[in-house]
């Protein structure tokens, strides 16, 4: 079993001790993930280019929705 931790406690994800509760993130580099709409996600992972980075500094994880934004995605992600 995988396990991924998250930091950012502000994302609907986000669950005691650091976990992610999603069931699928998406973790892409920067440059490309600023130029896509936030609806590309996970689910939409066959149609993502490669995007190689020189460093973590230059990913971005495109699974986060802020908590209680009303933004939330129906995107097939489990919702914890």
């Amino acid at each position: 079993m995988s396990s991924i931790y998250c930091s950012i406690s502000n994302c609907h994800y986000w669950k005691e001790g650091n976990m992610c509760g999603a069931n699928q993130i998406m973790v892409t580099a920067d440059d490309w993930g600023d130029t896509e709409p936030d609806s590309f996600d996970a689910l939409d992972h066959a149609e993502f280019e490669q995007t190689p980075v020189e460093s973590c500094m230059e990913t971005c994880c495109k699974t986060f929705v802020e908590k209680g934004s009303g933004r939330e995605k129906d995107d097939g992600i489990m919702k914890m």
